[in-house]
């Protein structure tokens, strides 16, 4: 395997100082800016257009809070009815694939690159990545962190400042650094949050 950008697909070492990466980066980067920084919040058909144009694949209703940032966009997949809050921050040299209706709460980070625990290889600027994958119809609370390597089944709860390190199986509640599956989210959880909207009027 040849170049740097194929053995980062491949999740296998690389320099992403290679030329062809860091022509993608930089175009990330004109993306975000103009995302970021250029675009009113209120002009949508402009935020669409820039985030369909960064992302490798992106579903309807795609709607992500400025300022958004990632390492490439290219890597990222995210299904329909896909929000983010302030602060997303996605490192997609892994690839990250996320599916419908996901919300990630503010300053939520998802992570796929690692670096070598030898401090002088990582001086080489040596990294490699691992894929992160979201399910359907799942909650990440503020401030948690997923790192690389890791899937979180449908159906899931992250709450608030956990950090991902393992699979999460769909239909749990997960919290903790490291994060630990709490138990299942039942009917039961439904029900009682019906009562209160009832009592809500």
């Amino acid at each position: 395997m040849s170049g740097d950008r194929e053995k980062m697909l491949a999740g296998l070492p690389h320099k992403p100082m290679d030329a062809e990466l860091t022509k993608e980066r930089d175009r990330a980067k004109e993306l975000l800016h103009d995302y970021n920084v250029m675009t009113r919040p209120g002009d949508m058909a402009a935020r669409d257009r820039i985030i369909r144009e960064l992302l490798g694949k992106a579903g309807k209703d795609v709607f992500i809070t400025q300022p958004f940032y990632c390492d490439y966009g290219t890597y990222i997949e995210v299904g329909d009815y896909f929000y983010t809050n302030f602060n997303c921050t996605i490192l997609d040299a892994g690839g990250v694939k996320i599916g419908n209706n996901v919300l990630l709460a503010p300053n939520v980070g998802l992570y796929t690159v690692g670096h070598p625990l030898d401090a002088g290889l990582r001086n080489q600027a040596w990294e490699d990545a691992k894929p992160i994958t979201i399910g359907n119809n799942v909650w990440i609370g503020a401030h948690s962190i997923i790192l690389g390597g890791v899937s979180i089944g449908d159906n899931c709860v992250i709450a608030a400042g956990s950090l991902v390190t393992k699979d999460i199986p769909a239909g749990t509640l997960a919290m903790g650094s490291p994060c630990k599956v709490v138990r299942s989210i039942t009917q039961a959880d439904r029900e009682q949050y019906l009562a209160r909207i009832r009592e809500a009027g």
